[in-house]
């Protein structure tokens, strides 16, 4: 049980780190809603861990803590007045907008923080493991498929009711350019190449301010304001 704890009082850490901002952001800032969708996946993976259900707990709380810890380095970053990574910057900027409706604030930070911040988390948690992706495939397998699981969640809690929601409203239209289905599948193509860019110094670089980008772009699409 020491052992247990020991692993998981980084991914606690975290927790708490997501409920202080829950509890200090205003429940509409958009911010505040993808943190509570996060918040909700760590706690699941806190639970996983404590209940045993990963096969190697060290490199599930690896690769957890590395995968956080980029979306808390990029809410330290603006809240020292400093740019975070583009793929964070539409949510940043478009947070407390009127036009944008929860869901799209929810779908925006998901897929800035596994479009990029995960294949990034990979590589890091490689190196602190000294492992290949390979060896974290599982890992990232079950921290995808709970981010799927509770995708479908979010998009029954956040969607407007049937009356509202039309066939022609353009959220519908806008959600249904995005999948996390395929942004995890990239991702795990992006984390495979970063890994093997790892000593081409300029070009691992440039590998991942272009990722950044697109994601970011990605980002700001999912972000288009929508009338009431």
């Amino acid at each position: 049980m020491v052992q247990l704890e020991h692993l998981t009082a980084p991914v606690d850490a975290v927790v708490e780190r997501m409920r202080a901002l829950d509890a200090a952001l205003p429940a509409r800032d958009g911010i505040a809603v993808f943190n509570r969708v996060y918040l909700a996946v760590t706690e699941e993976i806190d639970r996983c861990l404590d209940a045993g259900e990963f096969p190697d707990p060290r490199a599930a709380t690896a690769l957890d803590v590395r995968f956080a810890e980029r979306y808390l380095a990029a809410v330290d970053a603006v809240a020292a007045d400093r740019r975070p990574p583009a793929c964070w910057r539409p949510l940043f900027q478009l947070r407390r907008h009127p036009g944008v409706r929860p869901l799209q604030f929810a779908l925006a930070g998901i897929n800035a923080h596994i479009g990029h911040d995960l294949a990034l988390a990979v590589v890091d948690a490689c190196r602190t493991l000294g492992c290949e992706p390979a060896d974290l495939e599982d890992e990232f397998d079950r921290v995808g498929d709970l981010l799927v699981s509770l995708e479908e969640r979010i998009r029954e809690d956040l969607m407007p009711g049937p009356d509202l929601l039309q066939i022609a409203d353009p959220l519908t239209h806008l959600l249904g350019s995005w999948s996390l289905e395929r942004a995890r599948d990239a991702t795990w193509a992006a984390a495979r190449a970063l890994w093997a860019l790892r000593h081409c110094g300029d070009v691992a670089e440039e590998f991942t301010e272009r990722l950044d980008a697109a994601v970011g772009f990605a980002g700001r699409m999912l972000l288009t304001p929508l009338p009431g």
